[in-house]
């Protein structure tokens, strides 16, 4: 404020005292308090002008004072004729207030309860330090930023206190003239109590108070003395008026000297020390507001020395300035340690809608002035130009302070004198406790003289012990004459400078504590990920465990035989361990550390072997060297040890291989000279790249690139040959097969035993581009083992046998046997003994088309070569053909003659608004569900955000953090909704009846975990939004002052003045809702992480354990919102009804599970499998497809884990069929296992579940259904299949009319109790209701010579016995995997009638995920629309 800058240091003209200010002060702080900020926060900032010397002086131009408007009563300000009315936080009476308290707790607080005296400290003439915070206005002091309650006396409190020494002197007088009342009654009445003694006390002392402000204190401020008392008038209005408020204050603030100066009784006035050697004569005053333990004001002689030169200090002069201690360096608000008193002032009166500086005197029956120049003749004009072009040379729009200030000089003005005046006339005449009001019964006539004649100068003398002498009678006068005068009106000259201001930063030392706090929440998963993977690591340690135990006495006995050492494979590549065994036979086997044979090397003649030794660095090292293969480096642990294997070869070869060489070299030498596996590797890639070139006349630019020095390479590769190993290894099958050891018999023409390049290109040519009957003919010789031009039964024997050696040798020599016999009948050899080639081609006559396409699948190398000269083949595969005899395998298209619909060509957008179209009729029942739930979430999310964005209370947390408070609120909304209602996906017995209701046509209940799935991760991802809304609120609560935050949680924070918000920490980690929310986020992240696909698979106990922190998951949910700290806890609103019935689910499980189950039988079947037959509960009923859940105790852990029932519902017991995967069921296996000697089995019992419905039971829906069923995911349909056979056989009448049963596994032994129930499915169907077929997928593709022999045979034993060569059964059986889509092809072709098929598939993932995805192409054609289910526990 410029206007109210100038020269300081005039004199007031009356020669008043600093005891004027200073009991002006502390009776102002007894009548009103305005400063406590209103709620909600408004501000009415005040914004700096650049360049402001105090608080901008960088010219930054953005510095805004905070000013945050008063706290108001909240029925008014609703209209023009209700205005707003502050709220007084006092009583607004001359009642002592400002020295007992505005409440009782207060006056408690300050009280010692001993003699009714006012508590005090170690030194009797001080106040006992505040003993409660809360009670305690605790304003950092602006010079040191020295916050809380330490060094703060209860009776010095609000802005009385802010003048620091100028007001401590008034408070310590009023607390010690107390005490010395009390002590004076307690002698003059010796039976009175406390409570007595202490209310007679302060009485005296309000009423000794009120005489001195009103009849000593008031004429020396306004030069004016109060009319004589009349007595109490009711009908006065005592209230305290808004203009006194600003007037009272504004107008003291001009008379408030710079300084404090302090003296002795014997004039002697002390200085104070400052920084270097000088010292100051006064005590400065703005750099002691809100001091705590004031340095000048430590003993009761301190005091005294204050109360003097107080008495010696005469005030500034009643002007329009205001010394820069209050104009610039007063206590600021918030962030500021400084403010400008003035423009606080200010913007005050415009907070309380002061009436202008006109329409007050207008008010007040004053004439008001008629231009500037006449507001006051005293003022520079040039100070009145600078005012009137702020307000547009208007006077009628001069505020009511300025004009105040500016029209007083000496004394006050007329308006602020009246002013004053009323308002304290009117505090007296309307007081009926006032001390002078004989009616009211407080005192005597004489005890009420006694009191008129009391003086501030006789009270200053009684409780100090300052001599009389020091005193002039009046001390808020100084006369010539008075003693000890002061030294000069006190300037700014000589006093220490004022601190300057400073802006807090509430953030300070907070930003890495902050970050690190979330950088540690985020990592919550990836702990939780690291804790998994090693319960998952341990749990597949204990599998294996479980799965080698049978096997550790073999691998020991087989690793003791051997020879240990570390192979080389060559340079840039880490050595490994391998065991070398020396066999009798003459080969060398190297095993690596599982004792998997990796290489045989044959040292029998006339195979030339050298041996060469290292001859330094430990002479540990030989590298046997192999003709025509790669060689083999060793490294021992010694020399020793080297010696002990050289000994073992020279011993096993000295009699048969004189070509056993050896010699020395340097080690570097010798592993130059080596021929690695990789060298050999780079040779074999050129092998077979010329090779293949050669056959399919491709380009050598086609064949691949070959290095720089490609013509010596060629050369090296084309005079290569190929050990037996190696032949295998390119076919892709092992060197013991028989049908490797045939095809290299064939192919080695020279018998050396390793085939050369012309050799291999002589076959290969064959495969490549030869006929039928070239094809044929090689088969014929290869297997012509006598070479005698036929081919005998033994002979067709052992070639069926090589055949049969990739399904794992399935069949016995029996069955083989009879192969043979009805593949000689079929063609009518069966009186030959032998065939001739014509005789064999003649047999293969009907598959020509398939021998065409036979090949010979090589192996390239490293570079993709199978991917490079591959042919392609065909794919169309027919699946539903007519077998001979009556027996058909699938319906003949021939049934139905109806002309197909013609099929329209679309466009592109029609094609996919079609498309569009089938995937909205094959989940609609699904998108209607998300689509309701996503809406409510949405819904509540919408809500939420708009009450608390634009429709709340007004609290100020919108205004505080918008974003954060809209963010959080309406995800805390979704996700109360979310976690609640994803109980329902989970009530299993619920979910099971309701599918048979008609709710099933509208509700997808199948779908239940997926949807429990899709709400999780809607779900935690509203979480992770929530909590980012909370991260964001918790920086801005920490930033935001503590005036704002008790208006946003009233119920939290109380404004003490201290500024300082909480900390990140406090919101995080000492609130309810912070702690609680941060261990939600722990728990979401152990369930999530423990509930991924990965981790149920390899720990389905750890996922069992984790998954039950749902308890505590829900627990800290509830106990989340039930602090309340934003909104009335809602949570239960939403959990209430999905807990009941949840509970009420859980109930009926718990009834079943207290049920003990007895198992009847248990059998161990290959592949791992356990099957179980239970006993049936009476009242257990159930559908096929249908699952259970089982626990067994015997194992130590009550945790149930789901399975299909394999058995039908007409059956009288229950069974199960467990593959042994993990651990459990590992377990499970060895504890059904039978137990040794034959004695008689005493199996643990079950503990059992369900049973639980699922899509699967659905099949009979159809018209036409399809199974598929993979691995031991064929359970389900072990159940239907034995199923539909008892209905079709009692008749029962059923809407499905055919089911075609896909089983697709490695072979067919490793569910062959499955093969029993087909094999009962084709006795019993009678009406052709079931088409099988299996799918062997270990063997290869159907165009591999070898497959396309065995898919010969196989057609052969069809035809012959009507069953399959494999499994016995008069199904289907195909080679490789099952090509869905074009199934679903054919399927639309044979029913074109049917226009929605079902299709039930249980098996592994990505088998599932094919299904999926072919019924998905083939429903966007406009054809019959597929409609699958897949099982899920």
């Amino acid at each position: 404020m410029r206007l109210l800058r100038a020269k300081q240091g005039w004199p007031r003209s009356t020669t008043a005292q600093c005891w004027g200010s200073s009991l002006g002060y502390h009776v102002l702080s007894d009548l009103v308090s305005v400063e406590t900020p209103g709620c909600p926060a408004e501000f009415l900032n005040i914004y700096i002008p650049p360049g402001d010397p105090v608080f901008d002086p960088d010219e930054h131009g953005n510095v805004v004072l905070p000013f945050q408007r008063s706290r108001w009563d909240h029925s008014t300000g609703q209209s023009p004729s209700n205005p707003r009315d502050q709220s007084n936080q006092v009583t607004g009476w001359l009642d002592g207030s400002a020295i007992y308290g505005s409440s009782h707790s207060w006056s408690d607080t300050l009280r010692s309860f001993s003699g009714g005296q006012l508590a005090s400290g170690s030194d009797p003439a001080f106040p006992r330090d505040t003993q409660s915070s809360l009670l305690m206005w605790m304003a950092p002091d602006p010079a040191t930023g020295r916050g809380g309650p330490q060094g703060l006396y209860g009776s010095l409190r609000g802005p009385a206190r802010e003048q620091g020494a100028l007001s401590a002197g008034t408070g310590l007088v009023v607390v010690s003239y107390h005490n010395l009342c009390a002590r004076k009654l307690a002698q003059e009445h010796p039976d009175w109590g406390d409570e007595e003694l202490f209310q007679h006390a302060r009485k005296r002392v309000i009423a000794t108070y009120q005489n001195i402000a009103l009849y000593q204190w008031l004429p020396s401020f306004l030069q004016k003395t109060p009319p004589e008392y009349s007595g109490y008038h009711p009908y006065m209005d005592p209230s305290i008026s808004p203009e006194f408020v600003v007037a009272s204050e504004q107008f003291l603030s001009t008379m408030v000297p710079p300084g404090v100066y302090m003296r002795n009784s014997s004039c002697h006035f002390r200085r104070f020390p400052m920084d270097g050697s000088d010292s100051s004569p006064a005590i400065r005053l703005c750099n002691s507001y809100w001091i705590r333990e004031n340095p000048n004001l430590k003993t009761a002689q301190d005091v005294d020395q204050l109360l003097l030169g107080m008495a010696s200090q005469i005030s500034e002069l009643e002007d329009r300035i205001v010394i820069e201690d209050l104009r610039d360096y007063w206590p600021g608000p918030e962030r500021f340690s400084r403010t400008d008193y003035v423009a606080s002032s200010i913007q005050r009166g415009r907070d309380m809608g002061l009436p202008s500086y006109s329409q007050a005197l207008l008010a007040l029956g004053l004439e008001p002035p008629k231009n500037w120049s006449a507001l006051n003749p005293q003022v520079d004009p040039q100070v009145l130009e600078a005012t009137a072009a702020l307000y547009n040379q208007d006077l009628s729009r001069l505020e009511l302070l300025l004009g105040g200030l500016l029209e007083s000089y000496g004394d006050p003005g007329p308006l602020f004198s009246n002013i004053i005046l009323d308002q304290f006339v009117r505090l007296r005449d309307g007081d009926r406790y006032w001390f002078e009001n004989t009616r009211n019964g407080l005192f005597s006539e004489e005890e009420i003289a006694e009191i008129r004649n009391t003086t501030l100068r006789d009270v200053l003398v009684a409780v100090s012990n300052v001599d009389p002498s020091a005193l002039q009678p009046d001390v808020f006068l100084w006369q010539e004459g008075a003693p000890c005068p002061q030294p000069q009106q006190l300037t700014t000259e000589g006093l220490p400078q004022c601190v300057p201001v400073t802006v807090i930063d509430y953030f300070e030392g907070s930003a890495a504590g902050y970050g690190v706090t979330l950088l540690a929440i985020c990592c919550f998963p990836l702990v939780s990920l690291i804790v998994a993977g090693v319960v998952a690591h341990f749990r597949k340690r204990e599998r294996k465990m479980l799965l080698k135990k049978g096997k550790e006495s073999l691998k020991k006995q087989t690793a003791s035989d051997g020879v240990p050492a570390m192979e080389w494979p060559g340079p840039k590549e880490k050595s490994y361990l391998v065991t070398l065994q020396l066999l009798p036979d003459r080969s060398l086997k190297v095993l690596d550390k599982r004792l998997t044979v990796l290489r045989t090397i044959q040292l029998q003649p006339p195979q030339q072997v050298n041996l060469i030794l290292s001859s330094n660095r430990g002479r540990r090292t030989l590298l046997l060297k192999i003709p025509k293969e790669y060689d083999l480096v060793l490294m021992f642990n010694s020399e020793e040890d080297r010696g002990t294997f050289v000994q073992l070869l020279q011993d096993l070869c000295v009699c048969n291989t004189p070509g056993l060489r050896i010699a020395e070299m340097d080690e570097k030498e010798l592993l130059r000279k080596a021929v690695t596996k990789q060298q050999r590797e780079g040779i074999l890639e050129i092998f077979f790249r010329q090779l293949f070139a050669q056959v399919l006349d491709i380009n050598q630019a086609d064949a691949g690139t070959l290095p720089l020095d490609s013509s010596q390479q060629v050369r090296e590769a084309l005079t290569c040959e190929l050990s037996r190993a190696e032949f295998a290894d390119s076919l892709g099958l092992k060197p013991q097969d028989m049908f490797v050891e045939s095809m290299f018999c064939l192919a080695d023409k020279d018998g050396n035993g390793y085939i050369s390049f012309r050799e291999f290109l002589d076959i290969l040519v064959v495969f490549m581009k030869g006929s039928p009957e070239d094809k044929s003919r090689l088969m014929f010789t290869m297997y012509d083992l006598d070479g005698n031009g036929f081919l005998s039964k033994d002979e067709f024997f052992t070639m069926m046998r090589s055949f049969i050696e990739i399904s794992n040798n399935c069949l016995s020599k029996a069955q083989l046997a009879e192969v043979v016999e009805s593949m000689f009948r079929e063609s009518g050899f069966q009186d030959k003994e032998e065939l001739t080639w014509e005789d064999f081609h003649f047999m293969l006559r009907d598959y020509d088309k398939d021998l065409r396409f036979t090949q010979l699948c090589v192996r390239g190398g490293a570079g993709g070569t199978k991917d490079i000269f591959r042919q392609s083949s065909p794919c169309r595969v027919s699946f539903i053909t007519r077998t001979p005899g009556n027996r058909v395998t699938g319906p003949s298209p021939q049934l139905y003659t109806e002309a197909l619909p013609e099929k329209m060509q679309r466009g592109f957008l029609a094609q996919k608004l079609k498309q569009f179209n089938r995937f909205v009729e094959n989940y609609r029942r699904h998108i209607v569900c998300v689509t309701i739930f996503s809406a409510i979430c949405i819904g509540l999310f919408a809500d939420r955000a708009y009450y608390y964005g634009f429709a709340s209370p007004p609290t100020d947390i919108e205004e505080t953090t918008y974003v954060g408070i809209i963010l959080s609120r309406g995800t805390a909304a979704s996700v109360s909704f979310m976690f609640s209602y994803i109980l329902l996906t989970m009530c299993r017995n619920l979910i099971t009846f309701l599918r048979e209701t008609f709710l099933n046509r509208y509700i997808p209940f199948d779908a239940a975990v997926d949807f429990h799935r899709w709400i999780a991760m809607a779900a935690v991802v509203l979480a992770i939004l929530h909590s980012v809304g909370h991260a964001v609120n918790v920086y801005i609560f920490s930033v935001s002052p503590l005036s704002l935050m008790a208006c946003v949680f009233p119920q939290v924070f109380v404004n003490d003045g201290s500024k300082l918000p909480p900390k990140y920490y406090w919101w995080f980690f000492e609130t309810v809702p912070g702690m609680t929310g941060v261990l939600l986020l722990l728990v979401l992240a152990i369930m999530y992480v423990f509930a991924s696909h990965h981790f149920r698979r390899h720990s389905f106990r750890g996922f069992w354990l984790t998954h039950h922190l749902y308890i505590v998951l829900y627990a800290l949910l509830i106990i989340h919102g039930s602090y309340a700290l934003i909104q009335l806890p809602s949570f239960h609103i939403y959990f209430l009804v999905p807990a009941i019935i949840y509970g009420g689910d859980k109930l009926v499980s718990l009834s079943r599970k207290k049920v003990e189950i007895s198992v009847v039988k248990a059998e161990l079947l290959p592949s791992g499998v356990t099957h179980l037959q239970f006993q049936r509960p009476k009242t257990f009923e159930y559908k096929s497809g249908q699952w259970v859940r089982i626990a067994c105790l015997s194992l130590g852990t009550n945790e149930y884990h789901p399975f299909t029932l394999t058995s039908a519902p007409h059956e009288d017991t229950l069974s199960l069929h467990i593959r042994a995967v993990g651990p459990w069921t590992t377990r499970l296996r060895e504890i059904y296992s039978p137990p040794a000697g034959g004695t008689c089995a005493r199996y643990p019992k079950l503990y059992l579940d369900g049973p639980f419905g699922e899509g699967h039971q659905e099949w009979h829906k159809f018209e036409v259904s399809v199974l598929v069923g993979g691995g031991i995911g064929v359970t389900p349909f072990a159940s239907i299949l034995k199923d539909l056979v008892f209905k079709s056989s009692v008749g029962t009448q059923m809407l499905c009319k055919k089911i075609y049963f896909i089983w697709v596994t490695r072979t067919q032994r490793q569910f062959e109790w499955l093969a029993d129930i087909i094999r009962e499915v084709e006795e019993n169907d009678r009406q052709d209701l079931v088409s099988v077929h299996i799918y062997i997928t270990q063997l290869a593709e159907k165009f591999d010579l070898r497959t396309t022999m065995l898919y010969i045979c196989e057609r052969h034993f069809q035809k012959a016995l009507n069953r399959s060569l494999f499994t016995g059964l008069r199904s289907v059986t195909h080679f490789g995997r099952p090509p869905f889509e074009l199934f679903f092809n054919s399927l639309q072709e044979v029913h074109p009638q049917v226009h929605k098929i079902g299709v039930f598939s249980c098996g592994p993932p990505g088998m599932t995920k094919n299904v999926e995805k072919s019924c998905q192409l083939i429903n966007r054609q406009d054809r019959a629309h597929f409609v699958h289910h897949y099982e899920n526990f």
